[in-house]
């Protein structure tokens, strides 16, 4: 990944941002990480994508390979080799650039059909480059801010944090340390009035020691090394006097992420007098050095203060008091610019496309809540529906690929289970949008405004075998029992491809394959013979049955159809007389929605309004029809 002549040394590091250090002939060459470890990163299936990253000591990419996916890509004709292809384009870009890294126009392009599986593993190379970076002291930024000072007094300090307070008074001490052969004194003075802050910044060391003491201070330090600052007065010493013998200072710990630092006295540098000039009158005045390693001085931590005294019935009474440090941000430099999410760019980029996709749900809703007035005027309705349906094709299908699959489904229950990240269904705006839509949609009225509506790939069925009835062609009623018993096929494919995502996603998506939309919609055709030909029957079968491939085989029609059940409103409308007097709209639904009883099935039922424009046609429906020859006058 670094292109050396002779294998390198590798040593592991599993701190805050694990990864590897790759050491050369010559010394140190850069780092490695994986994104799994450090961005979690889960790719459009829901299972993890691991990609190695490799970082230089100028803080570029050096490198960066696949070593793990399970994304849907395969079955879009795209192979292995072209994701690693596409992964090894990060090579060279630089995580320094002031416009952030990823910003630049050498970046690779996202993949076309596999914008979303390409967008994550986009997104998770350059959140794991820029993370390992910054913890290895690659960037600026991201650290403490040792350059800029600004005058501050101590009450200054003490206000915006920098400096912590922790005041344990002698009742309070007294209480803690109950049975003390020396019982401590009464009163409101203070036990110990304990002061800590991190020294290295300018403005809070050089008001703090002033410009001599800071310098030899921050001077003495090791690289990665810390300076805190620990002040006290009162009747309890923060030093004691064991450290003397043991080396240690056993009354004050460093508490970081469960990390316990002690406080030793190579690390250890006495204070006579504080520069600031509005500073407590403090007894004892300390210096420590915290490590670099296993410490961050950007992160929280807790400084623990022990006091125990002898106890009358042997043994010791102690206690523990807790002084909370967090240096403030103001101290703390920022690191370069990070890469802006692949999805903000997106929805920037596609937002006419979305805008488009809105307006057609938007004129669906309109066609659904007064569709009342609609069927009352049939050639209206034919005219509105097979214009609606030529849009879906052309424009929603092959225009924008806005074609929903069973894929989606198994990527969003996946993802429920690995790790929701809303940040992965984003990536593709007009995807997302048509899929916040759909959910409404099956809300309110079924599944019927995805599958009758704004399915691509129902919108062409429907179109050919409209154009095969007025070409003649005969059309053939599969009778009833038959019918019910063939809806099986496509929710037993349903269930198949759900549950064999939880084995095998690889085996998930080859069963996928049943559905003909990839080919038909996303890749226009060009695919391998066999997919075309599966295309062709489809479609031949179509030209026979309407919708063949949605009544008997979708796995999607099935999959909508589940949450379809929960359903607030029942907008189409029946009669008494309808499956008992008149069976004449079950003859009518082109998908064999309607029972021999006359109820819609709302499973199958693909809201075209055929039934309604029949039930509403006084020269159709033989309810009005029979209505209209009673109510007319005697002799006409």
């Amino acid at each position: 990944m670094f292109g050396l002549a002779a294998r390198p040394a590798l040593t592991r590091s599993d701190d805050q941002v694990p990864g590897w250090a790759v050491t050369g002939r010559d010394g140190p060459v850069g780092y490695i990480a994986s994104t799994w470890e450090i961005a979690r990163s889960v790719g459009y299936s829901g299972r993890p994508l691991d990609v190695l990253v490799a970082v230089d000591l100028e803080g570029r990419i050096a490198d960066a390979r696949l070593m793990r996916h399970s994304e849907p890509i395969l079955t879009l004709g795209l192979s292995d080799e072209d994701i690693s292809r596409f992964v090894g384009g990060f090579a060279g870009t630089d995580l320094t650039a002031q416009e952030g890294a990823g910003a630049g126009p050498d970046m690779p392009d996202v993949i076309s059909r596999a914008t979303v599986s390409t967008g994550v593993i986009r997104d998770s190379i350059l959140r794991t480059a820029r993370t390992l970076a910054i913890a290895r002291g690659l960037l600026p930024g991201g650290g403490i801010d040792r350059v800029k000072y600004t005058s501050r007094s101590w009450d200054d300090l003490i206000a915006e944090g920098a400096i912590a307070r922790l005041t344990v008074t002698l009742d309070e001490a007294r209480a803690q340390l109950r049975g003390a052969k020396v019982p401590v004194p009464e009163g409101d003075a203070p036990f110990i009035d304990l002061y800590a802050a991190l020294a290295d910044p300018p403005t809070i060391g050089r008001n703090i020691l002033g410009q001599q003491q800071y310098t030899r201070a921050v001077g003495a330090l090791a690289p990665g090394e810390t300076v805190l600052f620990v002040a006290s007065r009162g009747v309890h010493s923060h030093r004691g006097f064991e450290w003397r013998s043991t080396g240690v200072f056993d009354r004050l710990t460093v508490v970081q992420n469960g990390t316990r630092i002690a406080l030793t006295d190579p690390g250890y540098t006495r204070i006579d007098g504080l520069a600031a000039p509005d500073a407590p009158d403090v007894k004892e005045r300390s210096l420590f050095a915290l490590p670099g390693e296993g410490f961050d001085p950007t992160r929280p931590f807790t400084l623990e203060l022990t006091a125990a005294r002898p106890a009358q019935a042997g043994g010791e009474v102690r206690f523990t008091s807790d002084l909370p440090y967090q240096l403030p941000s103001t101290y703390i430099t920022e690191p370069p610019a990070g890469p802006a999410p692949l999805w903000q760019a997106q929805w920037q980029d596609k937002r006419l496309q979305v805008v488009s996709v809105a307006a057609m749900m938007i004129a669906l809703t309109l066609i659904l809540l007064f569709q009342e007035s609609l069927v009352r005027r049939p050639r209206l309705w034919l005219r509105l529906r097979l214009g609606f349906l030529s849009l879906t094709l052309v424009w929603l299908g092959w225009g924008l690929n806005g074609q929903l699959s069973v894929v989606q489904v198994v990527a969003f229950a996946q993802s429920l289970l690995s790790g929701f990240r809303w940040e992965t269904f984003l990536i593709e705006p007009v995807i997302f949008t048509l899929w916040a839509g759909v959910a409404l949609g099956i809300l309110f009225w079924g599944r019927g405004v995805f599958c009758g509506w704004l399915c691509p790939f129902g919108a062409l069925q429907e179109l050919m075998n409209t154009a095969a009835r007025r070409l003649g062609i005969p059309q053939i009623a599969v009778p009833h029992a038959l019918h019910e018993r063939l809806w099986i096929i496509k929710y037993t494919l349903f269930v198949a491809i759900l549950a064999l995502s939880f084995y095998s996603m690889t085996y998930a998506l080859i069963l996928a394959e049943a559905e003909p939309f990839k080919t038909a919609i996303s890749m226009r055709m060009l695919r391998a013979w066999p997919f075309v030909a599966f295309v062709l029957v489809l479609l031949a079968a179509g030209l026979f049955i309407e919708r063949f491939y949605c009544r008997y085989l979708c796995p999607l029609g099935a999959g909508l159809a589940i949450p379809a059940k929960l359903k607030v409103f029942d907008w189409l409308h029946r009669r008494p007389q309808c499956g008992r007097e008149c069976r004449l709209c079950e003859t009518k639904c082109t998908v064999g929605a309607i029972d021999p009883i006359g109820r819609i099935n709302p499973n199958e039922c693909v809201l075209c309004l055929r039934c309604q424009v029949v039930m509403n046609d006084d020269q159709t429906c033989p309810v009005l029809r029979r209505r209209a020859r009673k109510s007319a006058p005697a002799g006409d």
